[in-house]
C-alpha cells in the first residue's frame, strides 16, 4: 500500500509539475515571443533544472503542441459546461468570446500551429489536436444544422457558418492587437459584446439576400 500511495504521489508530482511547465512557456511565449524563449528560460521561470524539462518534454514543438491541445481542450469545456439543451444564443456568444477575448493567446497558437506544420513535428500530437478539434467542430455543425431546421440561420452547409464565424473571429483578434484601434477603441469590453453580438446575428436567415 505505501509503494502504491508514493508511486501516486509521485505520478501527481510530474502532472503538476508538467502543467507548471506549460504555464510558463504560455507566459513567456506571450511576453517575449516563442523565438526568443529558450528551455532554460523556462526552466528558471518555475524554478527548476533545465534536465526536468527534458524529462516532460523532447522538444519545443512539443510544448508548443501540447499548449495548443490544452486550449482546445479548453473550448470542448466551454461546449459541455454549456450543454446543448440551453440556449444556443449562449453558446455562439460564449464560442465567440472565447475566442476572441484572450487575442495575444488566440495569435501566438495560430503562429504555433504553423510551425508545428513546416517542421512536421511531433504527428500523434499534431493528430490529437486535430481529434480534438474536429470533435469541437462536430459539435458546432450539429448545433448550426438544428438551427437551420428550426429556420433560424440560413439554410446552407453547416461549414459556412463555422467558417464565417471563425473568419470573424480571427479578423476581430488582429484588429484588437492593432496599435491603431486600441487607441481608437476606448472601451474594449463594449466593443467586444458589439462585435460578438454582430457574430451571433451575421448568419441569421435572410441576412444574405437569398
Amino acid at each position: 500500500m505505501a509503494d502504491l500511495e508514493k508511486a501516486a504521489r509521485k505520478a501527481r508530482e510530474f502532472r503538476q509539475r508538467e502543467r507548471q511547465i506549460l504555464d510558463a512557456a504560455q507566459e513567456l511565449f506571450l511576453e517575449q515571443g516563442e523565438d526568443r524563449v529558450t528551455v532554460e528560460m523556462i526552466a528558471e521561470h518555475v524554478g527548476i533544472g533545465k534536465g526536468t524539462i527534458y524529462k516532460h518534454f523532447e522538444t519545443k514543438n512539443e510544448i508548443y503542441l501540447l499548449l495548443m491541445i490544452r486550449y482546445e481542450e479548453d473550448l470542448e469545456t466551454v461546449f459541455s459546461e454549456i450543454g446543448e439543451s440551453d440556449d444556443k444564443e449562449k453558446l455562439a456568444r460564449e464560442y465567440f468570446r472565447f475566442r476572441i477575448a484572450d487575442p495575444g493567446r488566440y495569435q501566438l497558437f495560430d503562429r504555433l500551429e504553423n510551425k508545428v506544420i513546416k517542421d512536421q513535428a511531433v504527428p500523434e500530437l499534431v493528430e490529437k489536436l486535430h481529434a480534438i478539434r474536429a470533435s469541437n467542430f462536430d459539435r458546432l455543425r450539429h448545433i448550426i444544422q438544428r438551427r437551420i431546421e428550426e429556420g433560424v440561420l440560413e439554410d446552407v452547409p453547416p461549414a459556412y457558418h463555422i467558417c464565417s464565424a471563425w473568419a470573424l473571429a480571427h479578423g476581430a483578434v488582429g484588429l484588437m492587437q492593432s496599435p491603431f484601434y486600441q487607441k481608437l477603441i476606448e472601451d474594449k469590453e463594449d466593443f467586444l459584446d458589439f462585435l460578438i453580438g454582430i457574430g451571433i446575428r451575421m448568419g441569421n436567415k435572410g441576412q444574405s439576400g437569398r
